[in-house]
């Protein structure tokens, strides 16, 4: 049957940059694992957003931060300079769960917080 990961998050990022997370998006689509992509039906004032939730096979998690590491790469495109950040968990059937940030240009992964355990039961 496999080991399943949970995962569940955001990025936030501009206008600009959220144009370029949706054509990394694209050109990583699975027509499965794809699907748990999503943004607002419309933007609210200056930040944007895109989530990411859907329970994927273990062998696919490499394939989410693939895109995770491309986007974190998106150059600021304004004069705030603000890069792509984010936040995501991701609860693995055996390992527990980690979370994983999206800031300064990368994206680092360490052991969740145990706050989050209760996403867990």
């Amino acid at each position: 049957m496999g080991v399943y990961v949970g995962v569940r998050g955001w990025l936030e990022c501009d206008e600009k940059q959220l144009v370029a997370i949706q054509a990394i998006i694209q050109s990583h689509d699975d027509d499965h694992y794809s699907g748990g992509w999503g943004t607002p039906r419309r933007a609210v004032n200056w930040t944007s957003y895109i989530f990411y939730s859907a329970d994927i096979r273990e062998q696919a998690v490499d394939w989410l931060l693939d895109q995770l590491r491309e986007i974190a790469g998106i150059p600021a495109s304004d004069a705030d300079n603000d890069l792509v950040r984010g936040l995501f968990l991701a609860s693995h059937e055996v390992d527990g769960m980690s979370e994983w940030q999206v800031r300064d240009g990368q994206v680092f992964i360490s052991r969740a917080d145990s706050r989050y355990e209760y996403l867990d039961i």
